[in-house]
């Protein structure tokens, strides 16, 4: 027999760094939420958790394992949680989970995840090294 009390209830991992409402604008044709604007709030999310590390600016330039879910429907609330996975010199990978709340809901649903990739990169566009 299994007890209850063991299960695991998945719970977002990481730091709540972005959230936002999914807004009929934001739709495709089918009209569940448009994956772009999804890996857009994912991008914005890993930029403050990146420039946070880098102690300035910092440039998009990969996305690795991204894999999509379940659809967001118009009115959830969208949470991204990020979690710094390694540093290089001038590198920062952070992973991205997006859990969301449907309107009128209380159930937290994971929806997304990705390993966004940033350079930390100077006044002139460069790269440069992260400080210690």
């Amino acid at each position: 027999m299994v007890d209850i009390a063991d299960d695991e209830v998945p719970t977002p991992l990481g730091e709540l760094t972005l959230q936002a409402v999914a807004m009929p604008k934001d739709t495709n044709a089918s009209g569940d939420i448009f994956g772009g604007w999804l890996v857009s709030q994912m991008d914005l999310a890993g930029l403050v958790t990146a420039e946070r590390i880098a102690h300035g600016r910092v440039a998009t330039v990969a996305i690795d394992e991204m894999s999509f879910m379940v659809p967001v429907k118009v009115g959830a609330v969208v949470s991204c949680y990020t979690t710094l996975m390694r540093t290089g010199r001038s590198s920062i990978h952070v992973q991205v989970e997006v859990w969301a709340v449907n309107q009128g809901k209380t159930e937290l649903h994971k929806v997304t995840e990705g390993v966004f990739v940033f350079v930390a990169i100077d006044d002139n566009g460069r790269t440069r090294a992260i400080p210690k």
